[in-house]
């Protein structure tokens, strides 16, 4: 029988932290980051910067530069798949899958029956495509003429997009494959000319050992509802059991991140709204206590945080977003506002505001700040001070929304929000936040 955990709330959190690489002991490069975190996000938002790069910037600092990861695309030591990022030797665990499209191991669901139909149904359209790569590829999808006997209908935007459908059901069933990029074009070739030629695992062995290497990533996960990413779950889930102080049901941990929990040092950092930390946002409300929302689709008078608001880490507490664009038409970095969930002390402002010169500085951009952060602890700002909520000063109409940008379209979906339309009122606590008790180094 597997051991039985039970952690505080913030041993659960340190757990999370240490697992996203979050601590002050940096990840060695590139590579090993992507492994760590098993995944990368792709999302063409620009705000700040692509969520992929942001991710990255954030674990290793100034060490890594943009060039680096289109570089380990273009050598194939990374890999595009359904607009994430993988390690290229991951791809012999997600080519088991192809291999059992469209269903898994539980078989063919009603929606994959039908998307196996119209793949049926088109498949003289699917030879055309396989023999232009083969002559001619890599081929954007606008290279590729429409030959679909039976249209694509869907009530979203990919209603009649029968060339785009078709790829990506193809490049599911493991037929073609991202062999790079045209500007935000996807280059299209034979998958067999992309992926690394290594021995594909059987199903059940990959489905394991991805759900392995995604708890490693996360520290802690739910194994079951909602919030599970795990593709066995139940008995067969990762890990071991355990209990979280104040939450209620369980979750599994991996036990690797047990050992060096009590040496743990942690730092401040700025977070993609795409990051893992706070991507599952039932979870990071759970453990951390964070309510967050992406904001960019909201009108910009119901915005509380901003139209890309980053979440900031501090040591194992997420405690507060900043509300900042990077406008590279006039060279500047913006900051409108920094949203204070707890009240910041000294040395959690100088932390903040060092990692706000720096992304500014890995950017290229002129810092410019609207005003500045507050540098001592116990310092009252004026009643309607943007992004500020605390006991004395609750949130107000004026300082719930600062708009910082037109909205844009043709984003990726990003998970719901925790409580969706419910506000939270800030977190009561006895006095500011200790840096010991973060695992931050003594000042």
């Amino acid at each position: 029988m597997a051991t039985s955990h039970h952690f505080s709330r913030q041993e659960a959190r340190r757990i999370a932290v240490r697992a996203q690489l979050l601590t002050a002991q940096r990840p060695a490069d590139l590579l090993d980051t992507v492994r760590g975190l098993t995944t990368l996000q792709l999302d063409p938002v620009g705000a700040v910067a692509p969520a992929a790069d942001l991710v990255l910037w954030t674990r290793l600092g100034p060490a890594y530069h943009l060039a680096d990861l289109r570089t380990a695309l273009a050598d194939r030591r990374i890999i595009e798949l359904s607009a994430f990022l993988y390690p290229a030797e991951d791809m012999a665990l997600h080519r088991a899958q192809m291999a059992a499209w469209p269903g898994g191991l539980g078989g063919p669901a009603p929606r994959h029956a039908r998307q196996r139909d119209w793949v049926a149904a088109n498949d003289r359209a699917r030879r055309d495509i396989l023999a232009r790569l083969r002559d001619n590829g890599p081929l954007t999808s606008r290279d590729l003429p429409d030959t679909c006997e039976l249209p694509w209908q869907s009530t979203g935007w990919t209603n009649d997009k029968n060339v785009t459908k078709l790829l990506d059901f193809m490049a599911a069933r493991g037929e073609v494959a991202v062999a790079g990029r045209k500007g935000r074009d996807r280059l299209w070739d034979l998958a067999d000319r992309v992926y690394p030629a290594d021995p594909v695992v059987p199903l059940e062995v990959a489905v394991r050992e991805r759900d392995r290497r995604l708890l490693g990533s996360l520290g802690l996960s739910r194994a079951t509802g909602q919030e599970s990413m795990f593709t066995s779950g139940g008995p067969d889930a990762p890990g071991e059991p355990a209990t979280v102080e104040g939450v209620r049901g369980t979750w599994r941990v991996d036990p690797a991140l047990l050992d060096g929990s009590a040496s743990f040092e942690g730092r401040a950092a700025l977070l993609s709204p795409f990051d893992r930390l706070v991507y599952l946002r039932t979870r990071a409300l759970e453990l951390f206590g964070f309510d967050y929302q992406l904001e960019m689709y909201k009108p910009a008078a119901k915005r509380r945080w901003g139209y890309y608001a980053l979440p900031i880490l501090y040591g194992d507490e997420l405690v507060g977003k900043l509300d900042a664009t990077a406008d590279r038409t006039s060279g500047v970095f913006g900051v409108s506002a920094v949203h204070q969930d707890v009240e910041f002390t000294a040395e959690m402002s100088a932390a903040v505001d060092a990692e706000i010169a720096a992304l500014a500085a890995w950017l290229n951009l002129d810092l410019r700040r609207a005003a500045p952060l507050p540098s001592a602890h116990g310092m009252r700002p004026p009643p309607l001070q943007a992004g500020r909520a605390s006991r004395r000063h609750p949130r107000t109409a004026a300082d719930r929304c600062t708009p910082v940008g037109p909205g844009r379209n043709g984003a990726p979906a990003y998970p719901p929000a925790a409580r969706p339309g419910q506000r939270r009122r800030p977190r009561r606590r006895p006095g500011a936040l200790d840096p010991a008790r973060l695992g931050l180094p003594a000042r």
